[in-house]
């Protein structure tokens, strides 16, 4: 019974072990800017004798391509077999008949937004913010923007794309993304753009009143999954990827606010490397 028991404390510390590891990628690459400054989403801890940062980026000698030589936490970033974003080719989507639309339970909520370096995010304050995945709730932490959009259909990025990122109550993550396209204005976008910090920044602006978090979701929930990773170092696997088939539009405007500061912030597409890549049946 004292091995069982010992085993059993074996199994527990390395399920936290890992779910903190990936918070802390989702607090970095993927950032709940409550808890921390924008200076926390590029730089991770390096073990060893002396603690140092180390910085990530999207260009030049720190770029996607060159991640997993920045520091060992890294690695996975270049050996990861469940990598993401990837190019989703109808030619590999399965359907599975046990599948069924996301559920989303958001409600108008208050919120604040960072530009921590690398994208605009913005935190959401409660508890009630959830998706429902085969049965299983998710709370939402946080979402932030990319351009283009990481994820690509058929070879093709969207113009942007918005991660919603959500955590169970035994530690597990998943992505709710949604490619964005020009066309018609967002109007509720418009309460988060009006306070758009060009410059990155500490200290988190508060958006006065409630924000409808369901105006940036498509009228279809209807989506591809897969098993992935976080897009931003350490590039921790065990996500579990929702993209949306249907595309969300902005305006113009509103996407060229974004590009104004943040030219691009992308991941490029990933091997797909076996994995399943399922939809609704």
């Amino acid at each position: 019974m004292e091995e069982g028991m010992r085993m059993s404390s074996t199994i527990t510390y390395s399920r936290l072990l890992l779910s903190g590891l990936m918070l802390g990628g989702l607090l970095a690459g993927c950032t709940d800017q409550e808890q921390s400054g924008p200076n926390t989403e590029d730089k991770q801890p390096v073990q060893g004798a002396q603690a140092k940062t180390v910085h990530w980026s999207y260009e030049g000698a720190t770029s996607p391509e060159h991640w997993s030589e920045l520091g060992d936490e890294f690695k996975t970033c270049e050996l990861g077999k469940q990598q993401s974003p990837i190019d989703i080719e109808d030619d590999a989507v399965e359907k599975d008949s046990n599948l069924s639309p996301v559920k989303v339970n958001y409600s108008p909520s208050d919120v604040s937004l960072v530009n921590n370096g690398h994208t605009i995010q913005v935190s959401v304050k409660g508890e009630n913010n959830v998706i429902v995945l085969e049965g299983k709730t998710y709370k939402l932490k946080q979402f932030h923007f990319h351009l283009p959009s990481e994820h690509e259909v058929g070879g093709k990025h969207g113009e942007m794309e918005l991660h919603l990122v959500h955590q169970s109550a035994d530690g597990d993550f998943a992505v709710l993304g949604a490619l964005i396209n020009s066309g018609t204005e967002n109007a509720e976008l418009n309460k988060l753009w009006s306070r758009l910090p060009k410059e990155e920044n500490e200290k988190a602006t508060v958006i006065e009143g409630k924000f409808d978090l369901n105006a940036l979701l498509p009228g279809d929930l209807h989506s591809y999954r897969y098993q992935g990773s976080l897009t931003t170092p350490p590039c921790s696997e065990g996500v579990q990827w929702i993209v949306l088939k249907q595309p969300v539009e902005w305006s113009e405007d509103q996407i060229a606010a974004f590009r104004n500061i943040f030219p691009h912030d992308n991941r490029p597409v990933q091997p797909l490397d076996g994995r399943k890549l399922e939809t609704e049946g």
